[in-house]
């Protein structure tokens, strides 16, 4: 199956290399300790192994793979693309830019906000920064601004607590999750947010992931 989010597997093998290469530099400075007169050069210092950002406890009745029908709805979105390593700045000025627009056009949110990642690979990702709105603008946007029917359907519901930054941890349980009911996805996903994306702490986001599965 496509990896969801594909980064966490890129993040992974990293971690994993890491703690290989110190495994390798300990035991290469040890053999040369072994080896070498007193007086001599010092090996270098290990690797530290790099340390994982955990997401918050879950609050009782979170859900994690629970079955849901995405609802009809009807969105503004601004589309883009970006690379992992500036994803949640791309993502904060997106939703800036289509406030922007919402407060030009009079219009309200009517329901949450949403990122639909249309497209993943290891390097980036294509996206919707999207307004749920009760109707379309009397005047359609223009350029990259557009509006739609937000994804619909049948989707696993999984929710994430913490920072923006621990969400790879959630991602890769999501994974963990899929491969372990051989559940396929399809090609995008969704996060929805308890509260504007544009303003919230960064370290303590409350954010729905919604997977639809074949």
């Amino acid at each position: 199956m496509p990896a969801v989010r594909p980064r966490l597997r890129v993040v992974a093998s990293a971690a994993l290399l890491a703690g290989w290469v110190a495994a390798l530099t300990l035991g290469g400075a040890a053999s040369a300790l072994a080896q070498a007169p007193s007086g001599g050069p010092k090996p270098a210092p290990a690797m530290p192994e790099p340390k994982s950002v955990q997401p918050a406890m879950p609050h009782p009745g979170d859900a994690f793979g629970e079955e849901v029908t995405l609802p009809d709805r009807t969105i503004v979105y601004l589309k883009g693309h970006t690379n992992w390593d500036t994803a949640f700045d791309t993502l904060t000025d997106a939703f800036k830019s289509l406030n922007d627009y919402l407060a030009k056009q009079n219009l309200k949110p009517s329901g949450p906000y949403l990122t639909i990642y249309t497209e993943t690979d290891d390097t980036g990702f294509s996206f919707q920064a999207a307004a749920t709105i009760a109707q379309p603008p009397a005047n359609p946007p223009k350029g990259d601004i557009a509006t739609d029917k937000g994804p619909t359907g049948k989707a696993l519901k999984f929710v994430h607590r913490g920072s923006y930054d621990s969400m790879d941890t959630t991602y890769e349980a999501i994974t963990n999750y899929l491969d372990d009911r051989q559940l396929e996805a399809k090609d995008l996903f969704i996060e929805e947010y308890a509260s504007d994306p544009a303003k919230s702490d960064p370290n303590n986001l409350v954010v729905n992931i919604y997977v639809p599965v074949k």
